[in-house]
């Protein structure tokens, strides 16, 4: 499952997968990984209001509370990560008014293939007219944001939690007439299933011999995601057990030294990739071994849906310094990882 999602996922750009994590969070609820999922997509091209447009639609699958959360988290990342703002000529237009009932019926009838009945809309027609006329008319009929984009956002928040999949198989359907293929739908919804399962306490019992750890906060800020350390050994040969959540992948850096040095990778479950500057990715399963220079360019994490370990050993050398270096990028980590 894991190798076919990746392949899937490679139908999706980056700024798409970025999307479809804002989805995922705005609908679960969880801010801090929301507000990594809009610095990510800002780093992958998404704009401001393309950002509030995401937040503006998803308020209709997800709830005004959701919706006011992942605005407020937006706001915060705005002014930290100062995204790109839309040229004028793409601000979205306005309510419809009184128009918003035959526009919307004509949106929903386009978007679906065809009219939309059913016992539902019968027993309650409320809720068909607030369809119609909100939902498809004044929200689909904002033009800064394509319905394809809109339904990729869609399903991913509709993915995130199980009492929607009724309505996310709905607009999976919705998704196609609109240009989200089978492969793009399911790379949809196996990223979201990864990415709300990383709990480490949820890994299989015998996945590794060596327990997880707690979580790495000491260098939290070299890494882009979650990453936990178990300490082995610190005599002889210094080694560490490090567990990378799907997606995780520390920073560039550098192993100074002047004499010796370097580090060893002994990967023992999931799969990873290690990346030498300039050198394209090399995929890590259980098993395999890295052997990193001193003083070369590199970074190592987990494959975008795997969980990812390796024992990290210190090879001993003189006047030997670690040095921190740019993380890497969402579009960098996506070529990389392809």
């Amino acid at each position: 499952m894991a190798s076919a999602i990746m392949a899937n996922a490679a139908e999706l750009t980056a700024k798409e997968n970025t999307i479809i994590d804002i989805g995922a969070w705005t609908a679960r609820g969880e801010q801090d990984k929301l507000g990594a999922a809009f610095k990510a997509g800002v780093e992958a091209g998404l704009t401001l209001n393309e950002a509030k447009e995401l937040v503006g639609q998803l308020y209709a699958y997800c709830g005004f509370p959701r919706a006011l959360n992942a605005a407020g988290t937006l706001m915060k990342v705005a002014g930290d990560a100062k995204p790109a703002e839309d040229p004028a000529a793409n601000m979205p237009c306005g309510s419809l008014g009184e128009r918003a009932l035959p526009v919307g019926t004509a949106n929903q009838t386009k978007l679906c293939g065809g009219p939309v009945k059913g016992a539902l809309f019968d027993f309650h027609p409320q809720l068909d007219e607030y369809l119609k006329t909100h939902l498809f008319g004044d929200i689909f009929a904002r033009d800064n944001v394509d319905w394809r984009t809109r339904e990729i956002v869609t399903i991913a928040a509709l993915a995130a939690r199980p009492e929607t999949e009724p309505q996310m198989k709905a607009h999976i359907a919705i998704g196609k007439v609109n240009g989200v293929t089978d492969a793009q739908a399911a790379a949809i919804v196996g990223r979201v299933a990864v990415l709300c399962d990383r709990n480490p306490s949820r890994l299989p019992a015998d996945w590794s011999p060596i327990p997880v750890g707690e979580l790495n906060t000491a260098y939290a800020k070299y890494f882009i995601g979650n990453s936990y350390l178990h300490k082995l050994t610190l005599d002889q040969v210094p080694a560490f057990g490090v567990t990378f959540e799907p997606g995780c992948r520390n920073n560039w850096h550098i192993h100074h030294a002047k004499t010796g040095g370097g580090q060893m990778l002994i990967v023992t479950a999931g799969e990873g990739f290690y990346q030498e500057w300039g050198k394209p990715a090399r995929r890590l399963k259980k098993g395999d071994t890295v052997n990193i220079p001193a003083n070369v360019k590199h970074w190592h994490g987990a494959a975008p849906d795997s969980w990812f370990q390796h024992i990290a050993l210190e090879v001993p050398g003189t006047e030997q310094s670690n040095e921190w270096c740019e993380p890497v990028d969402v579009k960098a980590y996506a070529e990389a990882t392809e």
